[in-house]
């Protein structure tokens, strides 16, 4: 019997989720695999669900009728609408269920990085405490680019831990943000946290010409798309001494990357090349797109995406659309 609804990218924690969420009589289907890695010829329900690894063949268009990305960000889905055709499905996101969570592995990243964590770690089997002398966030200042649901509570970690919070986005949203330009920004910044959604205007926003603009030694978190932050150039720039530490928690290229790394294959793709050579730099710390993943995030994820899937079996639309853009 056909499902109504495949969940595709289900780690073993998040498919459990699901499962308890899930109405009795809503035909499920559940793989980890993405929908390249999976093989499927043709879409094995009319509601397919994925997170951002998964590359939903064009022709698979006209026999979907809606996509749910497990996510908060959609970029995805505004390209795959884009070569989609006349009517593309219905696609619908998750706003609001990873706010704390991805907020919390940002602070995780840039304070182990003040804290040469990875050296530390190496340092236990000859108990040696040279060149580990770290730096305190206190009175230190934090750069938050893209202030939306994630990047205010950026803002609020930082605040917390006496840091001077400056924040840059196109709308000046919440009052409590003290907001700057970019350029004011990078000047002042000993911590700088990426947190935009990816659109065709900010692709490689991060690059090599702009972050050398940032006062030296500064470190750089992205939280938000590999895309911003091309991986050669920040290769580049802790190479240089400009950037005094890189923590990547999303990658350029990271729907051919995490499957070549799941299946111990080679590419020879620059990017994922020099991604690879971030992982070994001692003064990089590079995360498997984990920073959503708490059991209080994921048991909201769950319960959001099936709000989501049964909004649009009553009603023909999302909860929570994809914006038009």
């Amino acid at each position: 019997m056909t499902p109504t609804i495949c969940f595709y990218e289900a780690f073993e924690e998040e498919a459990r989720a699901l499962r308890h969420e899930l109405p009795r009589g809503l035909r499920a289907r559940f793989t980890s695999k993405t929908i390249q890695e999976a093989g499927d010829a043709t879409p094995p329900a009319p509601l397919i669900s994925i997170r951002t690894q998964s590359v939903i063949p064009p022709e698979w268009a006209p026999r979907l009728r809606a996509i749910l990305s497990r996510s908060t960000g959609y970029d995805h889905l505004v390209a795959y609408r884009a070569v989609a055709g006349r009517r593309p499905p219905a696609c619908g996101y998750l706003p609001l269920y990873c706010n704390r969570a991805v907020a919390e592995q940002a602070l995780l990243l840039w304070m182990a990085l003040l804290r040469k964590l990875p050296l530390q770690t190496r340092h236990f089997r000859t108990f040696h405490r040279d060149g580990l002398t770290g730096l305190e966030c206190d009175r230190k200042t934090l750069l938050v680019v893209g202030v939306g649901h994630i990047g205010r509570e950026v803002c609020r970690l930082g605040s917390g831990l006496g840091m001077t919070v400056l924040g840059v986005d196109l709308v000046h949203k919440f009052p409590s943000v003290h907001y700057v330009t970019l350029e004011e920004g990078l000047r002042q910044a000993d911590v700088i946290v990426c947190c935009m959604n990816l659109t065709a205007a900010n692709a490689g926003h991060f690059d090599y010409r702009r972050l050398r603009q940032a006062q030296r030694g500064a470190l750089f978190v992205n939280v938000a798309r590999g895309e911003h932050a091309p991986a050669g150039d920040l290769l580049r720039l802790l190479e240089e001494g400009r950037l005094g530490g890189v923590a990547l928690d999303v990658h350029n290229r990271e729907n051919e990357l995490a499957v070549m790394l799941r299946s111990r294959g080679r590419s020879r793709n620059r990017e994922i090349e020099a991604t690879l050579a971030l992982a070994r730099h001692p003064r990089a710390i590079l995360t498997p797109h984990n920073a959503f993943n708490t059991a209080e995030a994921v048991g909201r994820k769950a319960q959001h995406s099936v709000q989501q899937v049964q909004h649009f079996l009553e009603h023909g639309r999302f909860l929570w659309p994809v914006p038009k853009e």
